[in-house]
């Protein structure tokens, strides 16, 4: 069976069970007001070089719609229940648009009868990176091996494919990361026999084997540092577990965790035994804007997966040295896990070194499944941390990314219909305030109600990376560079 059919299948089969109703299934993210659309792009912030924002009108009974659009004397109509801009007219009437607000009237028609409505959208003087990642996958567990690496221009609808399964033998691949939000600093991962890290750092393309004698496994989570000289990582040993309780589907869990980190100019793992403890969980190291700190979960080791509930990350900070790679032995917590009873998991600093944004769930390592996940931001300029409370969708929310100028964020979230994670933007001022996120426009206005993949891991770069579905195949052909243990 092919793809397309399979699809097709699936979408016919979620019909006829009557879980294929989107409409109802994302009622919850729809727009407020008289007439709901969707996406909700209703009193939204933007940046001025987003793609368009297409939506239609999803209301029972509605049969024509007329829509104006006007900012700074000019006004764009579209008519139709799916208001959809031709790309050139949208960026006509956004030329200017930076600092600017835009207002939307509407008129429809609803059983017979005409119902108004009216909005507006802020767009921020900010521009946000043009280029988004991600992995595309299906919110299961059984369909691991059909994915593929994404790279959209949000400021348009170009999709590249640098990763797919049908080039690599069906081998599973872990999600791209840039580097400092650059398009010539970034990786990804091939799993498999043939796999190994593809690190691209100034448009070269290597393939290495980040391993060596005395880890636990293969470089799992991690980032690169700014030089590009260095990566930290978590090597993991990563197990799956399903619940027995009704309203829980399946947990994902560490049954041994460590940090190391990669030398790429030298070929090395170095390992350090004071971020490699036995009574301990290691994970999720991220640099600090400068690559002078390393940030990380870490937690107390418990039996799993029989007390995964017991286990609550803290998140710690500790010195990097620049010149040989090495963890600081000093580590300093930022936010108890224990305390909160609460656990900490993904940290991403903001490029400007102001915050420090990672997610919170009531427990453990995966919160994919935890309706309750909530994004939290440290201010590392004063130790406030917040609750990111205004933006929480009714799902989860989680795998965020800065822009590299700090004033834009991406995350992916579940909102809705609880089960395709989807990737939305949202503005931060200097002081911390937010606005209310969007998802990534799409060319048609109903894409949505029928993608069958989860945006996974969005992740924004400056540029594009430059890396095609033919590099990675390649890649996949060529041996991976070994790599030593550090003396």
């Amino acid at each position: 069976m092919n793809n397309i059919t399979r699809n097709i299948l699936i979408a016919f089969c979620l019909m006829l069970s009557g879980c294929g109703n989107r409409y109802a299934a994302t009622a919850v993210d729809g727009s407020q007001g008289p007439l709901v659309i969707y996406p909700d792009y209703k009193e939204v912030t933007i940046p001025a070089n987003i793609a368009p924002l297409n939506f239609h009108y999803a209301i029972s009974g509605a049969e024509k719609a007329v829509t104006t659009f006007t900012m700074a004397g000019k006004s764009v109509t579209i008519k139709g229940l799916e208001v959809e801009w031709p790309l050139r007219k949208w960026k006509s009437f956004m030329a200017d648009a930076a600092g600017k607000t835009i207002t939307v009237k509407t008129q429809a028609t609803v059983e017979g009868k005409t119902v108004t409505d009216a909005w507006s959208v802020y767009v921020s003087p900010d521009d946000i990176d043009g280029y988004l990642t991600y992995r595309l996958i299906e919110p299961s567990y059984q369909m691991y091996n059909e994915v593929s690496i994404m790279e959209r221009c949000i400021e348009n609808f170009d999709e590249t494919v640098i990763c797919d399964y049908k080039r690599t033998d069906n081998a599973c691949m872990n999600c791209h990361i840039h580097g400092q939000q650059r398009g010539d600093l970034s990786m990804y991962y091939i799993r498999g026999p043939h796999g190994g890290a593809i690190l691209n750092r100034d448009g070269k393309l290597r393939k290495l084997t980040l391993n060596a004698p005395g880890m636990l496994s293969g470089t799992v989570y991690g980032e690169i540092h700014p030089s590009g000289r260095f990566g930290v990582f978590s090597t993991n040993i990563i197990l799956p577990s399903f619940h027995t309780v009704a309203g829980k589907r399946m947990e994902v869990y560490d049954s041994a965790s460590d940090l190391t980190v990669a030398d790429f100019d030298n070929n090395q793992m170095i390992n350090l035994p004071h971020v490699a403890r036995a009574d301990k969980f290691e994970t999720f190291p991220c640099f600090s804007a400068d690559g002078k700190s390393v940030f990380w979960c870490v937690a107390d080791t418990f039996p799993q997966p029989q007390e995964i509930e017991s286990v609550r990350y803290s998140l710690v900070r500790a010195d990097f040295d620049t010149e040989n790679g090495h963890i600081g032995t000093q580590i300093d917590t930022i936010w108890n896990g224990q305390a909160a009873n609460a656990s900490a998991c993904h940290p991403k600093a903001s490029p400007d070194g102001r915050w420090l944004m990672f997610t919170v769930a009531d427990y453990g390592t995966f919160p994919l499944f935890h309706t309750e996940s909530t994004l939290y931001l440290a201010d590392l300029q004063t130790g406030q941390i917040t609750a990111m409370e205004s933006i929480k969708g009714d799902k989860s929310d989680t795998y965020h990314s800065w822009s590299s100028n700090s004033r834009w964020f991406v995350f992916a979230s579940k909102r809705g219909d609880g089960q395709y994670g989807k990737p939305y933007f949202c503005h931060i001022d200097p002081d911390g305030n937010l606005t209310k996120p969007f998802v990534l426009p799409q060319k048609s206005s109903r894409f949505y109600l029928y993608n069958l993949k989860s945006f996974n891991v969005p992740d924004l770069g400056n540029a594009s990376t430059g890396m095609t579905a033919r590099d990675a195949r390649i890649m996949f052909r060529l041996p991976s560079e070994p790599f030593s243990q550090a003396k």
